[in-house]
């Protein structure tokens, strides 16, 4: 808006806080952490080759390169910086004072629109003894002077998932636990079955359909599995139980605003009961994730300028698990497209053939893709599809492009490919599809064809 030429004012609670959850305590840190631990497991892996690695890892180091990565960052998302290109910026706790201002340390300021994007915060467990362990969430976990020798992980989410297996590289014993039958619950149970053996074979114990049921000490879990109570031992506990909106001291009833159930309530438009302020991102109720706050700041955008209204629409929305392997979802999964009446055809196919995976070492890959069901005339289109390999989260591209614009799978089929490039697969598998479409008359008609024309 500030680019736009409107006079706008940004407020966060602090200068730190400048970057939101993704810069201080989510995708930033975590994904350096996992830099880290895949140059350390790798270096392991390298004594399959003779090359013998000895020593520990230095969490204070780890936790250095961490912060240092997250300077680098913040050098553009900062209250100065913002202030350079022309924002106006508050620092302080921002409340409602009626239903077009704010306060801030006692100054009033008000807009025509406002946006509350103020994100969202991890959800405390609540079980006997957990006042006792000691107790880690994603936004105390990059902090570690030192790595606890046994991680107890509740919840088998992508948080969980990620941070459980960077620090099983790392070299901490690792038990997780999951209240469901899968880690992953959003994504396909194929793929979260391969990556579940995946983080067994590295070492981690995991605990499906499994409750937490108290700490009875400081360095023990007593949880129900398989119809009976367990101990586990531990040192510290790290709980990826899921999130819960930072809208507690908004005052949103000043503004008019209502909120069910600790959200706010909020339209297609992502216009809250008070139609002059919007939401954006997490506290929006939505997937949580930051390019879903971008899809939700583009919307917003739009609407505040054009006739023609958009909705908040995730039928093409991705996401990525940054484990190893990594998991790539796009689109509309099986359940979606049979509620909706859609007909459609799945391809599956692995990387067993694939002769990148082969020489890569990771024939265990697979990848899942929901295509539409054919007509005379009528081109196929990606609907939806899932990746479990290495880098999926970038070999997936170009299948997201191709179902963020409705476009033919013949445009996979066709493109010309440098060989050996991993993105090949994406290609294979709709290949593999057409073949199996030449029907004993087709291939007569074929056959016809070459007779006449060649």
């Amino acid at each position: 808006m500030q680019q736009a030429g409107f006079k706008t004012l940004l407020i966060d609670k602090s200068d730190h806080q400048i970057g939101g959850d993704c810069l201080n305590d989510g995708c930033v840190p975590s994904k350096a952490l996992i830099h880290v631990s895949r140059i350390i497991h790798q270096a392991r892996q390298a004594e399959h080759f003779g090359l013998k690695v000895d020593g520990s890892v230095d969490a204070k180091k780890v936790s250095n390169y961490i912060s240092q990565r997250q300077e680098v960052i913040r050098a553009h998302e900062n209250a100065a910086h913002f202030r350079a290109i022309g924002l106006d910026v508050a620092l302080g706790e921002a409340t409602f004072a009626d239903r077009n201002a704010v306060l801030v340390a006692s100054t009033k300021y008000r807009g025509r629109k406002i946006v509350i994007a103020t994100g969202s915060k991890p959800k405390r467990l609540a079980v006997p003894g957990v006042d006792t362990v000691k107790y880690y969430d994603n936004e105390s976990i990059f902090d570690l002077s030192h790595l606890p020798t046994k991680l107890l992980v509740v919840g088998g989410g992508p948080i969980g998932i990620e941070i459980g297996q960077a620090m099983l590289r790392l070299g901490v014993s690792v038990t997780l636990l999951q209240k469901g039958r899968q880690i992953l619950p959003n994504d396909h149970p194929m793929v979260a079955r391969i990556l579940e053996q995946k983080l067994k074979e590295e070492g981690m114990s995991i605990f499906l359909n499994t409750a937490l049921l108290s700490f009875p000490t400081p360095t023990t879990a007593t949880i129900s599995f398989d119809g009976k109570s367990e101990m586990i031992d531990f040192d510290a506990v790290f709980v990826a139980t899921g999130r819960e909106s930072n809208i507690d001291l908004l005052q949103l009833d000043k503004a008019g605003i209502e909120t069910e159930n600790g959200q706010i309530k909020s339209d297609r438009f992502l216009r809250t009961t008070n139609k002059d302020v919007y939401v954006c991102g997490d506290v929006a109720g939505d997937l949580k994730f930051s390019h879903a706050a971008e899809h939700h700041a583009r919307i917003i955008l739009n609407n505040l300028f054009s006739p023609m209204k958009k909705k908040q629409n995730n039928d093409h929305l991705s996401w990525v698990t940054f484990t190893d392997p990594e998991v790539a979802t796009f689109g509309l999964n099986e359940k979606q497209l049979n509620e909706r009446g859609i007909s459609f055809t799945m391809l599956n196919t692995g990387f067993e053939d694939d002769d990148r995976a082969v020489v890569d070492d990771h024939r265990y890959s697979r990848l899942i893709l929901l295509i539409s069901n054919g007509g005379f005339l009528k081109s196929r289109k990606l609907l939806g599809g899932t990746m479990i390999a290495p880098n999926s989260g970038e070999l997936i591209q170009e299948l997201i492009l191709a179902n963020s614009n409705n476009l033919s799978i013949d445009t996979i089929f066709n493109k010309i490919y440098p060989y050996p490039v991993a993105s090949r697969i994406n290609q294979k598998i709709i290949v593999d599809f057409k073949s199996k479409s030449l029907t004993p008359l087709l291939k007569k008609l074929l056959g016809i064809a070459f007779k006449i024309f060649r």
